[in-house]
């Protein structure tokens, strides 16, 4: 996977943001109603030269909400190698360490498995969580900077 990495972001003038799997999902899906707001966010976001960090996590998310919603594997699959070949994220492996912490996150602040994935990543690396998830907007506020693409 292209992108792949694991260091902390530079202090340049782009912005870094965790991207979760609501964003992505919303993005692909036209009848969402945040689909609009999601595509023109990650839109500019990339655009702009900005970069996006995700977990290796978010390509099962994506591949198995959309596939649910939508029943259409093969434009499953089309969104899914888009989805790998963009050149602005950041692939981040779920790595022991990081796996350890949001365990212990989600224990703490409540969160259901995946989403504390996001919100562990956002916190190790100090950057912006940005979500349509409303328990991640909610219970990882006093840990982490988050937002929707509405607010960020």
């Amino acid at each position: 996977m292209r992108g792949m990495v694991t260091v902390e972001p530079p202090h340049a003038r782009r912005r870094w943001s965790v991207v979760d799997a609501s964003v992505w999902v919303s993005r692909f899906v036209p009848g969402d109603l945040n689909h609009d707001a999601s595509r023109g966010w990650l839109h500019h976001h990339l655009a702009s030269g900005n970069v996006i960090v995700v977990p290796t996590l978010l390509l099962v998310e994506v591949a198995g909400a959309i596939a649910r919603r939508t029943g259409d594997a093969a434009r499953t699959e089309r969104i899914i190698q888009l989805t790998r070949s963009l050149s602005g994220l950041r692939w981040v492996p779920l790595t022991a360490g990081l796996t350890d912490r949001a365990a212990n996150l989600a224990t703490e602040l409540g969160l259901r498995g995946a989403d504390a994935i996001y919100v562990a990543l956002a916190d190790r690396l100090d950057i912006p969580l940005v979500t349509w998830d409303s328990e991640q907007l909610t219970r990882a506020n006093p840990r982490i900077r988050v937002g929707t693409p509405t607010t960020t």
